[in-house]
């Protein structure tokens, strides 16, 4: 049956006052200025996602309008700045060179509740065109069904590569950069679980990534007979093999998910896509 209605929803506007408070949370102050995260990836419920849909796109309008103020306000200088009694406590806020990126999009964890409102900016402009694609130091904001705000920084450093996951032979190699850096996965086994994992969802490759990533978001299955590589997409958001998108095999139409067994061939090597965020380099290390 349907689910029970949020008592208290997101609204628009608390979207948009959230957003802000991220940005006021999020500053990095430098020497001659300081820094405001330039990119918002904002998560909602899918019932409160539904029901905003149509007016998504003056959500982000108004949005980048509301931080255009309040930067505008940070860097209004005091009175006692004005007549030259107060010296500035810090280096003015620059605006983004590419403005204000923010995008809305439908939270797929299982463990949100309607009202529910999750922010991942990022502080500088990504190193690539795609919008989120690079390595960023972020920040996440979460406002709760309760009311209760919080605001946790994310600390993300460089990881170094990992060992084999065991004595068995590598099948293949799995290159890809995440919030924790650049890392090299080695296949042993004829299928692993790719995916950001969580408390009910077991992955072989954990990624540490943005929620667009499904928490198991596709499975990839060695053929012994053939040496073929096989990929299950078990994701929302969807899986590309060299730009390519690969059928999902899962029903979500129904009140319970339905695993339909489709397969796409992944050939060597292969750019594998997760939801446009994130991109791993595959390559098999038999028959050459």
């Amino acid at each position: 049956m349907d689910r029970p209605a949020a008592t208290h929803p997101a609204t628009a506007r608390e979207i948009i006052l959230e957003i802000v408070r991220n940005m006021r949370e999020g500053l990095e102050p430098m020497h001659y200025s300081t820094l405001a995260p330039a990119i918002y990836h904002v998560y909602l419920h899918p019932d409160d996602m539904e029901r905003l849909r149509g007016i998504v796109p003056r959500i982000i309008e108004e949005a980048r309008r509301a931080l255009d103020e309040e930067l505008e306000r940070l860097n209004k200088a005091s009175l006692g700045e004005r007549l030259k009694i107060a010296r500035r406590a810090e280096p003015k806020i620059s605006l983004p060179d590419g403005g204000w990126q923010v995008r809305i999009l439908e939270n797929t964890d299982d463990d949100v509740e309607g009202g529910d409102i999750v922010i991942y900016s990022e502080l500088a402009l990504p190193a690539k065109a795609e919008l989120g694609a690079g390595s960023m130091t972020k920040r996440i904001a979460t406002r709760r069904l309760a009311g209760v705000e919080t605001t946790a920084p994310v600390k993300y450093e460089k990881a170094p590569t990992p060992e084999p996951q065991n004595d068995g032979t590598t099948l293949a190699v799995i290159e890809y950069e995440d919030n924790g850096g650049r890392k090299v996965f080695r296949m042993t086994r004829d299928q692993i679980v790719v995916g950001r994992g969580g408390r009910d969802y077991w992955t072989d490759l954990k990624l540490d990534t943005l929620p667009d990533v499904s928490r198991e978001h596709f499975r990839l299955r060695r053929d012994a007979e053939s040496g073929q590589f096989f990929l299950k997409d078990l994701s929302r958001l969807g899986t590309t093999i060299n730009g390519d998108k690969a059928p999902c095999s899962i029903d979500f139409s129904g009140a319970e998910k339905r695993d339909l067994n489709v397969e796409a061939p992944v050939p060597s090597p292969a750019r594998i896509g997760l939801a446009d965020v994130l991109y791993l380099e595959f390559r098999s290390t038999q028959n050459g």
